[in-house]
This record gives C-alpha cells, sequence and structure tokens, in this order.
C-alpha cells in the first residue's frame, strides 16, 4: 500500500461510509504500513499495549492505536464509549501528521540524493582530471629543461666559503677578546639570562663570539636554552619598517587574502594568515642583530614593545573570530599572538650615545676591545694553520700594520695565499706566503698602512703628540708650534688651523693664560704658530695640555721626549682636567708605538689592565707635565 492509498483510506473513514469496526481496522491498517514491522511491535511492548490491541472492545483498540501514534503521550486512560468516535479523530489526525512528515523527509531524501549524485559526479569528474594531470603533469619540454639546468647548476661547487672555514670555532680562537668574552658569558650563564649589546670596532669577533657563546651555555643545566634553541642572525641594515605594514621580516606580518594573495585555500574564503617573524623563530634562544644601530628606529620601538611582553600580536579587518572555516592555528594566532621569547644580542660598530636609549636601559653592555698588533699576528698566523701554508718571516707583523680588524687581516692574507697559488701554477699542499707576494697584493688593493713612530729616542723643540678618538678607535695628533719675537711689542699675533676646531683654539688661548703664569712673559710679544700636521679635527679641548707644553717648549726653546702622548683639558691655573675616551687613546698611542702615556689624574680609574706594553701615568698639573717631557 502506497501513500497514496493511505490518503484514500482516510477519506473513506472521514466521510462516515465505513463500520466503526471497519474505521478500526483500517486505521490499523494504515499504522503498521506507516510504521514499519518492527517499530509498531517495539511501541507496542514497550508501551504493553498487547492486550489492548488483542482486545474486542473497540474502545481500548483506538486507545493502543493512539498511543502507538503519539508515542505514549496525550492519552492517559483507555475513551469511554461516547468519546469513542473523538478518539478515532484524534488517530486520523495523528496519522495525517505522520503522513504529512514521511512525505516531506521522503522529498527532502530525495533533493538530499539528487545532490549527492551531482557532487559525486563532480567529484568523478575532478578524481579523473587530477588522474589526468597526474599521468599529463603540468611539466612541459621548456620546464623539464630548466629544471635540469638548475639541477645542473647546483651540482657544481666552484668555491667554498673561505671565511666560514676560517671562522673562529671556540673561545680560544677569539684573539684578543677574553675580558669581553668573559662578560658576555657570564650574562647567560643563568637561569634569567639578559639582553646584550655589544659594543666595538668591526672585525674583532663579536657575532662569532656570540655563536660560540649560545652553544657553551646549552651545556648549562641551569639555563633556560637547551638543543632547540636556535640562533637567529640578521642584520639590521637590511631591515626596514613598512608603514603598510604588508610584510616585517622581524616581527611578522599579516597576508591579507585581497592585497598579498594568502594560499589558495585561504584566498578562496577570504580568511586572513598570519606569517610569524625572526622574533618567534628565535623563541626559547637568541635572535641577535647585527648592526644594531642601524636599524629602522620605528622597528626598534616595535621590539622593545615584544622585549616586554614576550609576544607578537596580529590584527586584520578580514578576520571573523565566529567563521568557521578559519582553521585553528590561524584563530590560535589572532586570538593568543606568537610566541617571541628570547634573547636578544645586539653588535654595533656606533657609540652608546647614538644607541636607542630605551633599548639601551633594557640591555646590559659589552665592550670589545679594538685588535692590537700582536693580536692582529696571532689571528694571522692561526689562519695560516688552518690553511696549512707556512709564512715567510715578518708576513704577520707587516699585515697588522695595515689593518686593525681581524677579518680584514685574514682577509689580506687568503688574498696572498690565492696569489701565491697562481704563482706556484698548481695547488701545493706546503705552499708558503712570501713577503714579495704580499707585497703585490698590498699594492693591487691600494692598502695604506698605519703610521708607526720611528726614532722615539730624539727629543725636538715645539712638537709633541696627542691624543684623539673617533668611536671606538684612538689615534695620536701630532702637534707643533713656533714661537717668534714680535717686531714690535704688544703686536704679536696667534695664528691656528681653521679645521682643528674652534675648541682647540679655545686651548691656545687658555695656554698663553698658563704660560704667562709660569714664564712671566706675555705672548702678546710673541707671533705664535700652532699646527695640527694633517689637518684633522679636535673634538672637545682634550689636546689643551699637549698645545700648551708644545707652545711652552718653542718659548723657552727646550726640546720635548718624542716617546710620548699627552691628553687632558688644560685650565686658566695649569690645571690638568679630565678627558673622555682614555682607554681608546691609550690604545691608539700603543698601535703607533708610543712609550708614555700621560693622562689626568681624575680618569686614573679608566685605565685598562692589560697595558704591559706600554707605560700610563697621572699628572693633576702642568709643572708635572713639564718635568716629565722635559727630562
Amino acid at each position: 500500500m502506497n501513500s497514496y492509498d493511505n490518503v484514500d483510506l482516510l477519506q473513506d473513514i472521514l466521510s462516515g461510509t465505513l463500520s466503526l469496526e471497519s474505521q478500526i481496522e483500517a486505521l490499523f491498517s494504515i499504522t503498521k504500513n506507516i510504521l514499519d514491522k518492527g517499530a509498531f511491535k517495539a511501541r507496542t511492548v514497550r508501551f504493553k499495549l498487547d492486550k489492548f490491541i488483542q482486545s474486542l472492545d473497540p474502545c481500548e483498540k483506538v486507545f493502543a492505536l493512539n498511543t502507538i501514534l503519539a508515542e505514549g503521550k496525550d492519552l492517559k486512560i483507555t475513551p469511554k464509549k461516547d468519546e469513542l468516535q473523538k478518539a478515532i479523530n484524534k488517530t486520523v489526525r495523528l496519522i495525517s501528521d505522520e503522513l504529512a512528515k514521511r512525505y516531506v523527509q521522503s522529498k527532502i531524501e530525495s533533493q538530499v540524493e539528487q545532490s549527492i549524485m551531482e557532487k559525486q559526479e563532480k567529484y568523478i569528474d575532478e578524481v579523473r582530471l587530477s588522474v589526468i594531470n597526474k599521468q599529463k603533469g603540468t611539466e612541459n619540454k621548456k620546464t623539464v629543461s630548466k629544471l635540469n639546468n638548475l639541477i645542473e647548476l647546483d651540482s657544481r661547487v666552484t668555491s667554498k666559503n673561505i671565511m666560514s672555514f676560517l671562522r673562529p670555532t671556540n673561545f680560544s680562537q677569539v684573539v684578543g677578546q677574553e675580558r669581553a668574552i668573559k662578560s658576555l658569558i657570564s650574562k647567560l650563564s643563568s637561569p634569567y639570562p639578559q639582553h646584550i649589546i655589544l659594543y666595538g670596532p668591526p672585525g674583532v669577533g663579536k657575532t662569532t663570539a656570540a655563536r660560540i657563546a649560545l652553544d657553551e651555555v646549552k651545556k648549562l643545566s641551569y639555563t633556560p636554552f637547551d638543543d632547540k634553541s636556535k640562533f637567529v642572525e640578521v642584520d639590521g641594515t637590511t631591515l626596514r619598517w613598512d608603514p603598510r605594514e604588508i610584510t616585517n621580516p622581524l616581527l611578522g606580518s599579516v597576508h591579507d587574502p585581497i592585497y598579498q594573495g594568502s594560499k589558495r585555500d585561504l584566498a578562496e574564503v577570504g580568511i586572513p594568515e598570519p606569517k610569524p617573524g625572526l622574533v618567534t623563530q628565535a623563541h626559547g634562544g637568541i635572535l641577535f642583530i647585527d648592526e644594531i644601530g642601524e636599524l629602522d628606529s620605528m622597528l626598534q620601538n616595535k621590539l622593545l614593545k615584544v622585549l616586554e611582553d614576550k609576544r607578537v600580536e596580529f590584527s586584520s579587518s578580514y578576520y571573523d573570530p565566529d567563521d568557521e572555516m578559519t582553521p585553528k592555528y590561524i584563530k590560535y594566532l589572532f586570538d593568543n599572538g606568537a610566541p617571541a621569547d628570547f634573547v636578544l644580542i645586539g653588535a654595533t660598530t656606533k657609540s652608546p650615545s647614538e644607541i636607542n636609549p630605551a633599548l639601551r636601559s633594557r640591555c646590559t653592555e659589552v665592550y670589545f676591545e679594538p685588535l692590537s698588533s700582536v693580536d692582529v699576528v696571532s689571528i694571522v698566523e692561526d689562519a695560516a694553520r688552518k690553511l696549512n701554508v707556512r709564512l715567510e718571516d715578518g708576513v704577520a707583523q707587516k699585515i697588522s700594520n695595515y689593518t686593525f680588524e681581524g677579518r680584514k687581516a685574514v682577509n689580506i692574507l687568503t688574498d696572498t695565499y690565492g696569489y701565491g697559488l697562481h704563482c706556484s701554477k698548481e695547488r701545493v699542499d706546503d705552499l708558503e706566503i712570501k713577503l714579495s707576494d704580499l707585497d703585490e697584493v698590498i699594492s693591487i688593493g691600494r692598502y695604506t698602512p698605519f703610521e708607526r713612530l720611528t726614532n722615539m729616542n730624539k727629543r725636538e723643540i715645539g712638537h709633541v703628540y696627542g691624543l684623539g678618538v673617533s668611536g671606538f678607535l684612538g689615534s695620536t695628533i701630532e702637534i707643533e708650534a713656533a714661537v717668534f719675537p714680535a717686531k714690535k711689542k704688544g703686536t704679536g699675533v696667534v695664528r691656528f688651523n681653521d679645521t682643528a676646531g674652534s675648541m682647540a683654539k679655545d686651548s691656545v688661548f687658555n695656554a698663553a693664560s698658563v704660560i704667562r703664569n709660569l714664564t712671566d712673559k706675555d705672548i702678546k710679544d710673541y707671533d705664535i704658530h700652532v699646527n695640527v700636521i694633517g689637518g684633522g679635527k679636535i673634538d672637545g679641548p682634550s689636546a689643551g695640555a699637549a698645545i700648551t707644553i708644545c707652545i711652552i717648549s718653542s718659548l723657552l726653546n727646550k726640546p720635548i721626549r718624542q716617546d710620548i702622548a699627552v691628553t687632558g683639558e688644560i685650565s686658566l691655573k695649569g690645571k690638568v682636567k679630565p678627558v673622555g675616551g682614555i682607554f681608546e687613546k691609550i690604545y691608539g698611542a700603543r698601535r703607533m708605538g708610543i712609550k708614555l702615556v700621560l693622562i689626568p689624574k681624575d680618569n686614573e680609574k679608566e685605565i685598562p689592565l692589560n697595558t704591559e706594553d706600554i707605560e700610563v701615568r697621572t699628572i693633576e698639573a702642568i709643572e708635572e707635565l713639564m718635568d716629565i717631557a722635559f727630562n
């Protein structure tokens, strides 16, 4: 019996053409047809209706029928005879509702089945197309040729990175930085490692020391570093702030589906995709930013926020937190941000005053020392051992005369190594690098040697060495003075290099007052010419003491020792006042071969510890300087 037969039978029941018994039997027949046999029996057992169904009482049979259709709802007691027709009408309504439900359900199932069939056909077409594409492939003759060319190119190794080969692999190979390395390690060897800024001239091992430091502290159980800790390195000069925030390799960015084009499956549904940056890659390890002083100021401010929060936040107007199509990892990044808990190590060749104060306040500072000539010689000799070459006597020393950078010294050596191989016409396992080869490389490279003083045992009138500083490097300043009686008393003039700077000129006039007090001579009676050889500019008053002793020497015709260098400001009363850059100035004097450096007494605590090859004395007044310089 189909649904149409059921409807016809119901219409007969409602028309009253059937007897009461026939109506009840017809209703039972329709119900069994609507409900499958198992469901009818299950409800009969569940509601204990078997005796009511077998009963000869029509009221009990209608009660059982309605209980089965309503699943035990509504009817609680057997209807009376005068309520029987009402109960039958209720049965008809229940059956009608069930028929309507079945009709709608059947229609929906039909639509679902049709939709499944359509999608199945589409899926089969996609699979068929995929199989065809796999068989045919996206490749063609041109693309295959390009791939083969790339593979061939990649298989050819023309050279190895010699700087990587010669780079120090442990702290014992980082020459001349024992104190800096000890300070660096102490700041990382803790359960609470600190952010660090490394200061120092280029080529002294800042990057290498930081890289080796992480390997060393990984070995300590009480540090937060482990085998998973990474050393993420980036150059600050290559990072720029993008005001559109489309790309930010340092902190990370969001690829919006319209502008940048996220992944295809995300772009099709308009979901933005966060891209974590280097700060997240460095999570749990060290982020090393070389030349951090060159980092964009806006990026520095953003980096400071990350250092505080230890997370990177992402935002996008395209992100909908209620979108069920959003992958969980994207939702996680937008809702929680990306982790960025790392130790920052920045390296710079700039002076501390040039670094962002807010960044400095969050970091401890380590100062790498300029390399001495002895250090450069040691670096060259170590590189020669790694290259398995012999050095002719004087090669390492000569290289040290041309650079104070370890990296540059190694470059000069490797240039000479290559030149030597070229001259030998074939690779020689026991190659000797000769002075003649080095001279040729120096000539080709147009290297300029650092001037080194000679004949320091002599004395000279009106000539002295002052000391200056530029960045992390010190230098000597050659000062000379000539004094002549004026043609007419009181008409003397003072001449000084215009390029030397106004502060140096002020030092000359301060010196005039000191000279008058010491010698009772009025400089207005003399023509005085002070010259800074080379025309270099003198920043600050630190050449005051040197200028004063130089003029006094020329005025009194007393020769000055040429193995000394002087720094210090001169006061009107002849006191030698403190100045800056003492460490760098002493280093500059060492490179020039100076034997004795005279500094203000107030700078005594700034004298470096490793000064075995140079003597440093302190002075408080011009008289002490005169006693040393003229004796």
